[in-house]
């Protein structure tokens, strides 16, 4: 079996900040599916994609700038670990993000990563897969090595 990472964002624009991400998750042979769909405008189609979510991948990488509201409600519809990365905009520079991903309420939540830290959302994502899939702590520590 090989790890598999579901990514979601809530935009096409968000493509730039998160392709940090999936070409670390290549690099560690993590595969990952990417998925667009907004939290405010497909609610539907966000919840439906975490509620099958276990059923394809081992965690999830949410991004997602202004409200991000994304990787909350993600959460809110899978076991899964969320690993939420707040993205910057051109009002509040990534600081609304930050704050709505990581105030999370009790039981909903969400590991964050700095605004814009997609490669450190990769990173987390590959060590917490290391626990179950011992191959990976090799490659990891040749990473963390470099």
């Amino acid at each position: 079996m090989k790890p598999k990472v579901g990514i979601i964002i809530g935009s096409q624009s968000d493509l730039p900040i998160i392709e940090k991400a999936t070409k670390l998750l290549m690099e560690m042979g993590i595969d990952y599916e990417l998925t667009v769909s907004s939290a405010h405008r497909n609610p539907k189609q966000v919840a439906q994609f975490a509620k099958t979510a276990e059923k394809k991948y081992d965690l999830i990488i949410a991004g997602a700038g202004l409200a991000a509201a994304l990787p909350g409600v993600v959460a809110a519809h899978t076991y899964l670990p969320v690993i939420g990365i707040p993205i910057a905009s051109k009002a509040l520079m990534g600081h609304d993000a930050l704050f709505s991903i990581v105030q999370m309420p009790p039981g909903v939540p969400v590991a964050c990563v700095a605004i814009d830290g997609a490669k450190n959302a990769a990173i987390l994502a590959a060590e917490i897969l290391s626990l179950k899939y011992p191959k990976l702590k090799v490659k990891l520590k040749k990473f963390k090595g470099r």
